[in-house]
Order: C-alpha cells, then structure tokens, then sequence
C-alpha cells in the first residue's frame, strides 16, 4: 500500500511541476492587456519605448479626467489579479504577478494624493520631453508623412496641455500647493527659451528642416504650411501666456520653504515618494540615519586616496582642491569631453567577459545634452529602440567645458553606460522570455541601484588606476550617501535649501554649482534620489551573501546573470530570487 500511496504522491508532483512550468495562456493575455492598456494611458513613455501607435496623442495628466481614468485602471487590473492562484503560475509568472500587485496597490495610493496642482517642475515632465520629441533627434519618429502629421497632432494637444497645466497651478495657488521660488526661477527660462518671432527661427521648426528628401515637393509644402500654422498662432503664444503667468502671477504665489513637508498632506506625499522609490518600507528616519553611517565610512575612504596623493591639508580643503585642480579641466572644446568618454568605453572593452556571460546586442552612443536643456539636465541615459533603429544613448551635458572636471568620468561612464544602464535596459528589453510590460518597466532602486553597484567594478574593469579617478568613484557613492540625508532632511526634517547645500559642500568635491542644481533636483522630484543608494547596498549585500554560502562555487558572471536576467523588480522580489538561487546552487 506504501508504494502505490507512493506513485501516486509522484503523480501529483510531477503534475503539479508540468503546472509550474507551463505558461498559462489566460494570465500571458491578462499581462497584455495591462500593458497595451498602459500604453494608452502613457503615450509619451509608448513613444520612448518604440511603440508608435500613439504618437498622436498626449493625456492631460493634471486633470480630473485622467485621474478617474488612472484610478480606474490600476483598480480594474488589481480586482482582476485576484483571480489567478499564483502557485499554478510558472516562477517568471509568479514575478509578474507580484509586480503587478505592487505597482497597481502603489497606483491606487497615488491617485489620492493632491499632487496634480503642481504639473510643472524644472527637472522633469511633459514640457521637457515635448521640447526633446520636438527637436527631431529623439523618440518621436519623423521618417514618414504620417511620422510628421502625428507630431502635429501631439504638438497642438501640447499647447491644451500648457492651458490646463495653468488652470491647476491657479487653483494650487488657493491651496498653497506651489513650488518652491527657487525652483520657478529655474522654470521661466525654460519658457522663454522657446518663445520666437516666427516660426522659421522656433524650436519645433527643427524637424521641417530635416524634411526627407523622398517627399514629394507636394508634401513638403503642406507641411511646411501646416507647421508654420501651428507654431505661429498656437505654439508661441501657448509659450507666451505660460511665460508671463509663471513671471507675474505664480512665481509670487511660490513658497520660500524647500520640502514637500510645508505642503498639505506634505508628509503623508513624501512617504509615498520614499515607498515607491525605494520599493521598501524603510522610514525617512531610517533611511536619514543610514546616510549620515554611510557617508562617515566613505569619508575615511577619501582620506586614504588624499594621503596617496601627498595632500597634507584636511578632506574639505582637499574637495575644494580637486574642485579646482587645473590639471582636472583640461579640455577645451566639448568634442575633447565626447573623446574622452569614448576612451574610456575602449578601455573597458577586453574586461568586460571576464564579468558578463549576457551582453546586449543594442548599439550604443555618446552625445552630448540638447542646448535647451544643458543648463539644468545630469548626465543621463536613454534607452535604445528594441528593433534597432535607435542606439541607447548616454547624453553628456557640456555647460561650460573649461570648467569641465573629469575626476568622475571612468565612474560616471559605468554608471550610465556601460555596464550599468545600458547593460540593464537593453537586456530587459532584449528578453523574449519576459512579457511586454516587464521589457519597459522601471523600478527606480533595482534600476538606479545596479547602475550604483556598477560603479565598484572599475577596478575589475581595467579603470581607476588614476587615484583621482578613484577618487571619483568615491565622490559618486559618497554623493549618492549625501542624497539619503538631504533628500530626508528636506522633505521630512525642514532642512532648507541652504542647509542642504552646504551639508553637500562640506561632505563632496562637486562644484557649488553643480550641487545646487543636484539640490533642487531633490526638491522637485522628492524620493527618486533614495533609490540609488538602496539599490546598491541590497545588490552588495546579495553579492556578499552569495560569495559566502556559495564559496568556490560562486561564479559572478552567473550572479550578474541572475540579477539581469529578469529584469527590474521591487527589491523584496530580487532578494527572494537571488537567495532561491543560492539555496538550489548548494
């Protein structure tokens, strides 16, 4: 009796297994319909991810409407959920699951919070990634008759968009939910800028005088018909109304005070930005005091290398020398800085195996940031086209080049390049085995914390054999760290501005410049700047973690392998996949 009892326990099992490994058709359609969903309510991100299906359109996000309809979405899709049993799903499913679960229960919350009175910000939003689809040289396609009607279309709900963004920020002026003064500083001449006499000298006039040669003189006509149209009767005075109402009504209206703290429902805001940013429920108490430890540790770090050097001053007057240091500027024209990154990226090539047993087949690119954004844009990246018609590109901005410090290249370029970012993007999007929504997902403290934990591998890479370079890997993690306590500090303890400035001066080598912009950064976008560093430090202890249960056996071109291979997640997820790994690698 045993054994029969026995073959029909294995029966179960290795069914029960088939189910485990098997895609459930329902859910695989469940997970579409989300995303093309998505899609529709997210044009712009459609766009950047190569889904040209909705490059007409833009969703006036500030609105009424479109809240009722985001709320809606994330409602349906969470009920809906509900109705798989996540342990008949295969293990990649059961992570689409989860994922779902978090980012609907997060989109929920969010619909609640009064935040819509504040469209506009200098560092990111819909204005800035209009004004990049508009130069031609970004996502937004212009190859075809159609590529250019549909920018058309976008382009003249932008300027409804602008009207219903200032309907807001008046009725956030009643609320006293406005932004901070300095930051609308920051905000006017990102209008101005954009204001011309007439349409051949606008901005948006960019992509008629790339118009394809295949065109027809026909067609070129009518179009350079319709786009003078446009610019000249709805496009500059859309520009010209938002300009003086930010000029002469908001920017009085804009609070002195620096954190989301001094709004209403301020606290109840920024807790939600730290939850989704971080994907943890780590406290901004907590999260303050693991900046104030980390930044001390890195601190003893960076006395090391001002001992190498033969500095004899102490670490504040060294940051003020590394600032400074002629020989640290050496370039005189931006070419010479492009030049530079794309000597490092060589340098790096014949290690890169050595770590990487996936690599992405998406080309890459170096350019320097667009004019009408340099002043006030980070270095960053933009992820390439899946089909390949676009490179992922790693934008430089070049303010000034002969104040241009390159301490931090070698490190700035693994983390928003190789192999940081465009590693991690582009294998996620690459990846036949993940359903569309999780190819163009983003979670910002897996995303942002692998290109962090990239950094560390310079060494291993072929670069800091500068130990100013080195000291620049450790300036990064060390203003990473500072984020943690200027990021709290402004939003949840009442630091000000002024305060975190110089908690950043005293702490970094970066510019007085350079970290204010980084400081209103933070404050127009509070939470973003925790996930970096909470990414990272998860990674490293994951890594820490495997090389010690795992021994001889631990191989870290499979652990990279295990990290990237599904792509971003919330936190919580990757340390359960990676500790199952290490649990079935014993």
């Amino acid at each position: 009796m045993k054994s029969k009892y026995l073959i029909i326990s294995l029966f179960i099992f290795i069914i029960l297994s088939c189910n485990k490994t098997t895609e459930n058709k329902d859910f695989k359609k469940f997970t579409q319909d989300y995303f093309i969903e998505k899609l529709k309510l997210f044009p712009l991100e459609a766009t950047q991810n190569n889904f040209n299906d909705y490059n007409d359109q833009l969703n006036l996000e500030m609105t009424d409407d479109y809240i009722s309809q985001i709320k809606k979405y994330y409602s349906a899709y969470n009920i809906r959920l509900k109705s798989f049993a996540i342990n008949e799903l295969t293990t990649e499913e059961q992570n689409s699951f989860k994922i779902i679960q978090w980012e609907t229960e997060r989109g929920l919350e969010f619909v609640k919070l009064p935040i819509q009175y504040m469209p506009l910000q200098q560092f990111w939003g819909t204005h800035l990634t209009i004004s990049q689809f508009g130069s031609g040289e970004s996502a937004q396609p212009f190859k075809t008759e159609k590529d250019y009607r549909n920018w058309l279309k976008r382009l003249e709900k932008y300027t409804v968009w602008l009207d219903s963004a200032k309907v807001k920020m008046k009725q956030g002026m009643g609320k006293n939910i406005v932004i901070p003064k300095t930051l609308c500083k920051k905000l006017i001449p990102q209008f101005t800028a954009m204001i011309s006499k007439d349409a051949e000298s606008n901005f948006f006039y960019a992509p008629i005088k790339k118009l394809p040669n295949n065109f027809s003189k026909t067609t070129k006509d009518s179009l350079i018909k319709d786009y003078k149209i446009l610019i000249e009767q709805k496009v500059i005075p859309a520009y010209t109304k938002m300009a003086d109402f930010i000029k002469n009504e908001y920017y009085i209206s804009c609070r002195n005070t620096s954190g989301y703290g001094d709004l209403p429902n301020g606290n109840e805001i920024y807790n939600y930005y730290v939850k989704y940013w971080t994907t943890t429920n780590t406290t901004p108490e907590d999260i303050h005091q693991i900046g104030l430890n980390e930044v001390k540790r890195i601190l003893s770090e960076m006395e090391k290398v001002k001992n190498i050097v033969g500095f004899k001053g102490t670490i504040k007057e060294f940051f003020v020398e590394v600032r400074n240091k002629k020989e640290l500027k050496p370039f005189t024209k931006p070419e010479q800085v492009i030049t530079n990154f794309e000597r490092i990226h060589k340098t790096i090539g014949p290690n890169v195996n050595k770590l990487f047993n996936i690599q992405p087949k998406t080309k890459f690119q170096i350019k320097r940031t667009e004019s009408f954004r340099e002043q006030t844009a980070s270095a960053e990246y933009q992820q390439g086209a899946t089909d390949g018609t676009r490179p992922g590109i790693f934008y430089v901005p070049i303010p000034n080049v002969l104040d241009y410090n390159i301490y931090g290249d070698e490190d700035l370029f693994l983390h928003e390049a190789i192999p940081g970012h465009h590693y991690q993007i582009s294998l996620q999007q690459e990846n036949e085995k993940l359903p569309d929504f999780r190819k163009f997902l983003w979670f910002g403290a897996y995303g942002e914390g692998w290109a962090l934990y990239t950094e560390s591998l310079g060494n291993e890479l072929g670069l800091y054999k500068d130990p100013y370079q080195y000291f620049g890997m450790l300036g990064n993690e060390m203003h990473r760290s500072i984020r943690l306590v200027v990021d709290t500090g402004i939003h949840s303890k009442g630091w000000t501005r002024e305060q975190a400035i110089k908690y950043s001066l005293d702490n970094e080598a970066e510019s007085e410049a350079s970290i204010t912009a980084e400081i209103e950064r933070y404050m127009a976008i509070p939470g973003q700047a925790l996930s970096y560093k909470t990414g990272q430090m998860k990674i490293k202890e994951l890594r820490k973690n495997a090389e010690k249960e795992l021994g001889k056996k631990f191989d870290i071109k499979e652990f990279h392998k295990q990290i990237l291979e599904s792509g971003v997640m919330p936190l919580a997820l990757l340390d359960e996949k990676i500790n199952n790994w290490i649990k079935n690698s014993k």
